[in-house]
């Protein structure tokens, strides 16, 4: 998969953080949710907008190495990452 240039957004509800990844024929939209930044990449609850887009930024190549994983064993159009996607088993 490579990265489509597309800047990443915090969702409207502050639920998460929207980014595209671009696979073969077709960009899938994904979400990481913003409880999962805070279990694994240590953002502090009720974080300003900048400092969770600066977090998902400073997490984004494990985020998209969990997200690529993700979509290879169950493709899809839009993908959602949460703590459990980032728990280790």
């Amino acid at each position: 998969m490579e990265t489509v240039e597309f800047e990443p957004q915090i969702l409207a509800n502050r639920h998460g953080v929207s980014f595209a990844l671009a696979g073969q024929n077709s960009t899938v939209k994904c979400v990481v949710t913003i409880a999962a930044l805070e279990a694994y990449f240590w953002l502090e609850p009720r974080a300003s907008d900048a400092r969770i887009l600066k977090t998902f930024q400073n997490g984004y190549r494990r985020i998209r190495a969990i997200a690529e994983r993700k979509l290879l064993a169950h493709p899809a159009a839009r993908l959602e990452l949460t703590a459990d996607d980032f728990a280790r088993r």
